[in-house]
C-alpha cells in the first residue's frame, strides 16, 4: 500500500516526479559545448582566477613579519651546487699511432645562471696533444631549454696559442637532440664557428646508443694554424654505452674525422692524413 501511495503522488505532482527522475542514469548524454548555459565558460575552459594579492596569514600576524617569511621562503627555494661531468674519456685505436680524447665541464650555480669550467682535446700517445682548450664561460638560461654562453677560450695547442671570446647558444632541441653552436673571435681577429649535436637512443633501462656529429668552420685563412677558410673539419661517431649507474657508464664506438677544403690541402702538404677512422673505449661520468 505504501509504495502506491508513492507512485500516486508522482503522478499527481509533475514537478516531484522530475526531482526523483532517474530514468537517464546509464545513458549516453551529448558531449558539453564550449559554454553553459547563460553564456558562462564550461568548467575546465573557464580562464584561470587572478593571482591572490591579500595574504590571509596577515590577518594574524605582523605585515612585516610576514613579508620577511615570504622572503626567507623563496630564498629556501633557489640554490646553488658544483657539479663535474665528464662526457668522454677515451682511448682511439688508430691504424698507426692510437690516441685519446676527452671532453669535461664543471660548473658552479644555479637554474638560472651558471659559471661554466669546460675542457676538450684529443692527440696521440707518446705526442703532444694536436688540440687542448680551455674555457670559461657564464651560461644563462633563456627558457627552460636553451642556454645563452658568454667568456672567453684559450688554446695550449695547436702553436701559436690563441685566445678566444666566446658567444653561443646550448640545449635540447625538439624530440630531444642535444645541440649547440658557439661563434669564437681571436685575440687576432680571427673568426671560427663550431655546431655539435647528439641524440641519446634508449635501448634498454641501461643499455643507450649515442650518435653524434660536430662540424668546425674558419671565415678565412688562417696559415699560422694550418687553417683553411670555410668549412675546416667533420667529426662523426656513434657509441654504444652501458650505464652502470645513473651517474656512470663505459661505452664502445667508432668515430671517423676528416679535414676538409683547404684544411686538407694544409694536412697533406705537410704530410699527415686529412681523414681517420677509429674504435672507441671509454668510460662517462658526473658528479
Amino acid at each position: 500500500m505504501r509504495a502506491l501511495a508513492i507512485a500516486f503522488s508522482l503522478v499527481a505532482s509533475p514537478t516531484l516526479a522530475q526531482e526523483v527522475d532517474h530514468s537517464q542514469h546509464g545513458a549516453v548524454t551529448a558531449p558539453a559545448t564550449s559554454e553553459a548555459k547563460g553564456g558562462e565558460p564550461e568548467i575546465g575552459n573557464a580562464p584561470a582566477p587572478p593571482v591572490p594579492s591579500d595574504h590571509a596569514a596577515d590577518r594574524f600576524h605582523p605585515p612585516e613579519r610576514m613579508v620577511q617569511a615570504r622572503e626567507a621562503l623563496a630564498n629556501e627555494s633557489r640554490f646553488s651546487t658544483i657539479t663535474v661531468s665528464v662526457e668522454q674519456l677515451e682511448y682511439r685505436a688508430v691504424d698507426g699511432t692510437d690516441g685519446y680524447a676527452w671532453e669535461a665541464e664543471a660548473w658552479y650555480g644555479g637554474d638560472i645562471d651558471r659559471l661554466v669550467i669546460a675542457t676538450e682535446g684529443e692527440g696521440e700517445f707518446g705526442h703532444a696533444p694536436e688540440q687542448a682548450e680551455l674555457r670559461a664561460v657564464w651560461r644563462h638560461a633563456l627558457d627552460p631549454w636553451w642556454n645563452l654562453e658568454l667568456g672567453i677560450r684559450h688554446d695550449f695547442s695547436p702553436n701559436p696559442h690563441r685566445s678566444y671570446a666566446v658567444i653561443g647558444i646550448e640545449g635540447l632541441a625538439p624530440y630531444w637532440f642535444e645541440v649547440g653552436g658557439r661563434l669564437f673571435v681571436s685575440d687576432k681577429g680571427e673568426v671560427h664557428a663550431r655546431a655539435e649535436a647528439s641524440y641519446d637512443q634508449r635501448i634498454t633501462q641501461r643499455m643507450i646508443l649515442q650518435p653524434r656529429i660536430e662540424l668546425n668552420a674558419a671565415f678565412q685563412d688562417v696559415p699560422a694554424l694550418r687553417l683553411g677558410g670555410g668549412l675546416e673539419s667533420i667529426e662523426l661517431g656513434a657509441r654504444l654505452r652501458y650505464q652502470i649507474t645513473p651517474r656512470s657508464g663505459t661505452y664502445i664506438g667508432v668515430h671517423w674525422e676528416s679535414k676538409l677544403g683547404g684544411t686538407a690541402d694544409l694536412a697533406r702538404a705537410a704530410g699527415k692524413k686529412s681523414s681517420s677512422v677509429s674504435a672507441v673505449f671509454g668510460i662517462r661520468a658526473w658528479f
